[in-house]
């Protein structure tokens, strides 16, 4: 959302996470249970500040801890210093580099309060933490609950019963915490941006304060098997974990309410005893429903949602209750002819489209800055996220994933597999799981993520491995969890694998487990600059065949706004490496070189920061729509697309299709444009077109328009094609023929109408006489293939003896619900091709962006003549004036300012 000063943005997260949530059975009695969030009132201080305090007072109430940081929980302890004031700006320039990283190696303490009633010592009280890195003391009113042997591991959840430690009125809870060891598994970045200075300490997902009878309903879930042939009916499985937290035996009856029926199971359990209860059509013939709404991913139709409601009873009391959405949907994971992994939804294949998600580098992420990036990923017709780890400090992202139809690929990181990052030796097969002590806290850490997150609709797949497998003996392990847990869902055992046989990219053997075979994934890159044509001829790397789980066209270099928020004034022109590599990756990706080369010999050498930056976005867009239309055309012998990547942890300018201000760049309006339901596609190196149909719906009667125009924005050739295409395929309709006398530059417009006139898609494509050329011998002698060097560069100079153009412009302001609005006309009156046009919203006080934004196209070009309306919107909140400026900017059109 809007940029607010970091204070104000920590203290709405505190307000808008103070929630508590109470449940009750009978509403004319006390309530039998509550659950509290314990996400406000914390502080934090090192260990070196409290020298001589004795351990046991910190958790005392009267404990002075007036001169302690205020701490953001869920968070770390360098966001909190971020958010809070105590450090400058750790994004801007080089910053980071300068906190000292020694002031984390040392223990901090975290410390709140809770309160208790009488009523709530006789029952069951517990302390429920979903995420700590990386291990900790507890403490309660000076008495130590739990010691860091025990109370440790990233992506473990730990349950602590405390009614031996509380009393009525004010508690104390301390945690004394110790970032994670070199060789333990925790939170990775790997080369996408430069580490943290604390490492993630903190306490970085959610504490509940649990207060129940001593019977806990976890992880309930309901999957689905659907009824592909009428997609209007399924069978319903449910299962939840029920958990008996008393020393005596307690019986009672789970009932689950799943909005579409009721049933109930009558349940014995044993002291201590943890029981999965499970409900299926077999036992239930209510659990075969009809005339249901399915969850579909964005693009081919709507992600209904249902709820449900699972409780215990016993007597006539509700004991525990948790509801929670769900979707009814199936995903089926199999390998094609051509051994490539391939994925359908409710019987219909769905090729994926997306992009790697990272949180935010000091997981200062809220859920008003993931809704906007969801509503990003939907907006550019996307229909997936990958998330190398498991992302998110709560339920949030997956919540939305599950709102707005975006399907989730969620695993491991390869963090944990190579001993750059995990420092300590590693496996060239396994990475660094390889002992039994390392397998079991990686097996028993999966098994709290899976039940965490199980329920959401929008995952579709477990990944247990990004760059290698896991250990046979782990995946066994995996296996049965599986078994237990989740039966609905495909796991694969890496992101790369196909094709390692021959073409090793990533990994340094091949990627094929001995338990389950070929991943049937690949990982072959490219990561740098690479030009157009490259998407759709290459037929063993990383071109459009097969699923390719990451890959990129090389950087994303933001717009000019962006990179004044990032860096000094005076580091942005000529560029100072010093500070701009410093916003790129690590290791092999520091550089901008070939980038820079790119846009320097295609597009001719920039004046000055404003000219590079606008220049990066029309290399930005031309590079990255080819990528994602020729996975689109290709299809079904293309399977998967993850852009590498969707989102960046922190400012930064590569790998990105919006910044972390959520400034939208060329690649996100090229990823948008390419994406569109139905879409008329110039292959690059075969000179033809294709239509694509990615809606589930029949299209007939179409007509695709081509033209193509000179350097002078002259007309040579026109010409159309007519007929239909069926629902989710793309095809080929026509091959360009040879024109003669074509100027070193020219443009050609695609077009498609619906059979009533309407147009539906509409492309302009900058081409170049002179191509660029691959080098595939030099790629052989690189270290490390992650790219295929170019020996040859399209020549797009011409372009800048485009004569200027003055387009006319009529707009309009509303408000509608929490948005703002604006209709821009703008109309070309000239004979000349207005190249390449970006709108931006400004705020009149600051001059900065209105963001997020959501245009329906932008980056645009318009022909001679040609008039057309681009449709905006913004959240009200992030912005306080009555309207906008819109400015405009184009290759050939003068920035100006339109401002009622």
């Amino acid at each position: 959302m809007k940029n607010l000063p970091s204070i104000l943005t920590a203290f709405l997260f505190l307000f808008s996470n103070s929630i508590l949530f109470i449940g009750c059975g009978n509403r004319e009695h006390q309530p039998e249970y509550r659950v509290e969030s314990l996400s406000s009132g914390w502080k934090m201080q090192s260990e070196d500040r409290l020298s001589g305090t004795e351990e046991k007072l910190i958790s005392e109430n009267e404990f002075d801890a007036a001169s302690w940081y205020e701490a953001i929980v869920p968070g770390t302890v360098l966001g909190s210093m971020a958010a809070t004031g105590v450090i400058e700006n750790p994004y801007f320039g080089i910053n980071m580099q300068d906190i000292d990283p020694e002031q984390f190696k040392q223990p901090w303490w975290f410390r709140t309060t809770f309160n208790l009633s009488a009523g709530d010592l006789q029952k069951n009280i517990s302390l429920r933490f979903n995420g700590i890195n990386y291990r900790a003391d507890l403490w309660v009113n000076g008495q130590k609950v739990a010691r860091k042997d025990r109370f440790a591991g990233t992506y473990r959840m730990f349950t602590f019963p405390v009614n031996d430690f509380v009393k009525e009125g004010e508690n104390t809870l301390a945690l004394k915490m110790w970032q994670h060891e070199d060789g333990e598994y925790s939170i990775g970045f790997v080369d996408w941006n430069p580490l943290p200075r604390d490492r993630n300490l903190g306490i970085f997902r959610e504490v509940f304060l649990e207060v129940d009878e001593g019977v806990k309903i976890r992880s309930p879930f309901v999957y689905a098997k659907v009824n592909t042939e009428t997609k209007d009916a399924a069978q319903l499985f449910i299962q939840t974990e029920v958990e008996n937290h008393t020393s005596k035996a307690m019986t009672g009856t789970v009932r689950v309410d799943y909005e579409l029926g009721v049933v109930e199971k009558k349940v014995n359990l044993q002291p201590g005893e943890t029981f999965s209860c499970r409900f299926t059509p077999d036992e239930f013939k209510q659990l075969s429903v009809e005339n249901v709404k399915l969850w579909w991913p964005n693009g081919m139709g709507e992600p209904s949602i249902y709820r449900f409601t699972a409780e215990f009873v016993t007597g006539n009391k509700v004991i525990d209750q948790v509801e929670k959405p769900y979707g009814i949907r199936e995903i089926r994971s199999y390998l094609d002819e051509n051994k490539n992994r391939a994925f359908e939804i409710n019987g219909k294949f769905v090729l994926l489209k997306g992009g790697g998600w990272t949180d935010d580098v000091l997981l200062q992420d809220t859920r008003q800055s993931v809704e906007a990036q969801l509503r990003y990923v939907r907006h550019m017709n996307l229909n997936s996220i990958r998330c190398e780890g498991f992302w998110g400090k709560d339920e949030t992202l997956y919540d939305l994933c599950d709102e707005y139809g975006i399907l989730v690929m969620i695993g491991y990181n390869c963090h944990w597999e190579w001993e750059e990052y995990l420092l300590k030796p590693t496996h060239e097969k396994y990475g660094g799981a390889v002992t039994p002590e390392d397998i079991d806290l990686l097996a028993e850490s999966w098994k709290d993520q899976m039940l965490w997150l199980r329920n959401h609709p929008s995952i579709y797949v477990w990944m247990l491995g990004s760059d290698k497998l896991p250990h046979p003996d782990l995946e066994r392990k995996y296996i049965e969890l599986f078994k237990q847990y989740d039966p609905s869902r495909s796991y694969i055992t890496s992101a790369g694998g196909a094709g390692t046989e021959n073409n090793n990219v990533v990994a340094e053997v091949p990627l094929v487990s001995d338990i389950s075979g070929p991943t049937g994934m690949k990982m072959m890159g490219p990561y740098a600059w690479t030009p157009p044509y490259y998407w759709f001829t290459d037929t063993i790397l990383g071109g459009a065949w097969g699923f390719n789980t990451e890959t990129c066209p090389g950087a994303s270099i933001p717009p000019v706004a962006s990179l004044r928020k990032m860096l000094p004034e005076e580091s942005l022109w000529p560029i100072d490496k010093k500070y701009w590599e410093y916003h790129t990756g690590r290791n092999e990706f520091t550089s901008l070189d070939r980038d820079r080369a790119a846009i320097d010999q295609r597009y001719g050498k920039s004046a000055n920061v404003e000219d590079f930056s606008f220049k990066a976005q029309v290399n930005n867009y031309e590079i990255m729509r080819p990528m994602f239309e020729a996975f689109v055309a290709h299809k079904p012998k293309s399977t998967g697309l993850v852009q590498w990547k969707l989102n960046s942890a922190w400012p930064e300018l590569i790998w990105q299709l919006y910044d972390t201000y959520l400034q939208p760049n060329g690649s996100f309006y090229g990823v948008r444009k390419a994406c569109n339901p139905v879409h008329a596609i110039y292959r690059y190196g075969f000179d033809d077109i294709y239509l694509a149909n990615e809606d589930l719906q029949d299209q007939t009667g179409l007509t695709v328009k081509l033209r193509i125009f000179d350097i002078h924005s002259t007309e040579i050739f026109s010409d159309q094609w007519k007929g239909d295409i069926p629902s989710n395929i793309s095809k080929f309709i026509y091959k360009l023929p040879e024109i003669r006398n074509l100027t070193p530059v020219y443009f050609l417009a695609l077009n498609v109408f619906e059979k009533d006139g309407r147009e539906v898609d509409n492309s302009i494509y900058w081409l170049s006489v002179k191509k660029d050329v691959l080098d595939y011998e030099a790629s052989k002698k690189l270290s490390w293939p992650f790219y295929t060097p170019t020996k040859q560069f399209a020549d797009f100079t011409a372009l800048n003896r485009l004569p200027k153009v003055k387009l006319t412009f009529d707009y309009r302001f509303s408000k509608e619900d929490q948005f703002g609005k604006v209709s821009l006309k703008v109309k070309n009156p000239s004979a000349t091709i207005a190249f390449f046009n970006f709108f931006d919203l400004l705020d009149p006080q600051t001059g900065l962006p209105v963001l997020p934004v959501y245009w329906d196209d932008n980056y645009v070009s318009l022909l001679p003549g040609e008039e057309r309306v681009y449709n905006g919107a913004y959240f009200l909140s992030d912005f306080d004036g009555e309207k906008p400026i819109i400015e405009v900017r184009g290759w050939n059109v003068d920035k100006l300012t339109l401002n009622e």
